[in-house]
C-alpha cells in the first residue's frame, strides 16, 4: 500500500473523517487546503489505478492516459478532470517531474506485483510513491527550496517504509512484498513467495533494519522542521507525529507472526493534531 493511497481519502468525508491528513489539510488556509485535496485527489485516482484488479495492459493504457493529461495541463491545455487544477499549479508553481513521478511509481505495481526489491528498486518506489508527492506538498505548504526537498526526502520515505511494515500482511494478501530482497537474505529467507514470507520465523529480523532505516529518516524530517517556522510545517509535523507513534506502536506488537493490527486510537490522534496544530 502506498501512501497517497492513504492520504488520498482526505477529500473523502466519512472515510477522512479520522485521517491525520484529513486534519492536517483542514487547519491549512483555503488556497493551500484546496491545492493539497487537488495533488491528493490526483493521487488517489492513479493508486486506484494501480490496486485494481482490471487487466494489466488497461491499467498502463490508463495510466498512460494521466501521464498524457498532465502534460496537456502543463501545455496550457488542461483535460476536463485537470481544469480546477491551473491555478494551484500556478500559484504554488508545482512541477509536472513530480506529478509524473507519481504515476512512474505507480507504474511500479503494475507489469506484476512488487516482490522483495532489491533496496535501489525500494528506495526508487519510495521516492515515487511518496517523496514526490511531499515535494508537491512543501511547496504548497511554503518551505523554502532546498529544505522542502530534504525534508519530502526523508519524510516521505518515513512514511513509506512504515506503511509497508504496518501492512505487511495486507500486501501479501494481494500478492505484494515489498520488504526488501537483501534484509531477506541475511535472515536466511529465499524465498520471495509472500504467503510463505509473512509466517517465516525469521520475519522479525527483515523488519529491524527497515525499522531503523525509519526511525533515522523521521529524525532527519524532524531536524529540518525544527528550524523552519512553525506555520509552514504545522501539517507535515502532524503526519509525522501520527506515523512516529503508528512506527513506535508496531515495534511494541513485534512483527512475529500472528501480527494484531495496529491503529492509533482516537484520542492520541486528537492530541496530536492539538498539540500541533494549536499550541
Amino acid at each position: 500500500m502506498t501512501v497517497q493511497s492513504a492520504v488520498a481519502n482526505a477529500s473523502d468525508g466519512a472515510s477522512a473523517s479520522g485521517s491525520s491528513f484529513y486534519a492536517a489539510m483542514r487547519i491549512l488556509p483555503r488556497e493551500q487546503r484546496e491545492a493539497m485535496f487537488q495533488i491528493y485527489s490526483f493521487c488517489r485516482q492513479v493508486d486506484d489505478i494501480a490496486d485494481s484488479d482490471g487487466p494489466r495492459p488497461e491499467r498502463l493504457a490508463a495510466l498512460q492516459q494521466w501521464r498524457d493529461d498532465i502534460d496537456a495541463l502543463y501545455q496550457d491545455h488542461p483535460p476536463a478532470r485537470l481544469r480546477d487544477y491551473v491555478p494551484s499549479v500556478k500559484r504554488f508553481d508545482l512541477l509536472r517531474e513530480d506529478f509524473l513521478a507519481i504515476v512512474d511509481g505507480m507504474e511500479m505495481d503494475v507489469p506484476q506485483d512488487i516482490r522483495a526489491p532489491d533496496l535501489a528498486t525500494l528506495d526508487l518506489y519510495c521516492d515515487r510513491v511518496a517523496s514526490a508527492v511531499g515535494r508537491l506538498s512543501v511547496r504548497v505548504f511554503g518551505l523554502a527550496r532546498d529544505d522542502g526537498i530534504l525534508l519530502a526526502h526523508h519524510l516521505g520515505r518515513a512514511l513509506q517504509l512504515t506503511n509497508i511494515l504496518r501492512d505487511i500482511d495486507e500486501d501479501a494478501a494481494i500478492g505484494r512484498l515489498y520488504l526488501p530482497l537483501e534484509a531477506l537474505l541475511h535472515a536466511g529467507i529465499t524465498s520471495s513467495d509472500p504467503s510463505k514470507v509473512i509466517f517465516d520465523p525469521a520475519l522479525p529480523r527483515v523488519c529491524a533494519p527497515l525499522v531503523e532505516r525509519a526511525r533515522t529518516h523521521f529524525d532527519k524530517a524532524n531536524q529540518i522542521m525544527d528550524r523552519n517556522p512553525r506555520r509552514v510545517v504545522r501539517a507535515p509535523r502532524i503526519m509525522s507525529k501520527y506515523y512516529r507513534a503508528i512506527l513506535e506502536l508496531l515495534i511494541a506488537r513485534g512483527f512475529a507472526a500472528p501480527r494484531a493490527p495496529v491503529r492509533l486510537n482516537k484520542l492520541a490522534r486528537i492530541a496530536i493534531v492539538v498539540r500541533y496544530a494549536f499550541i
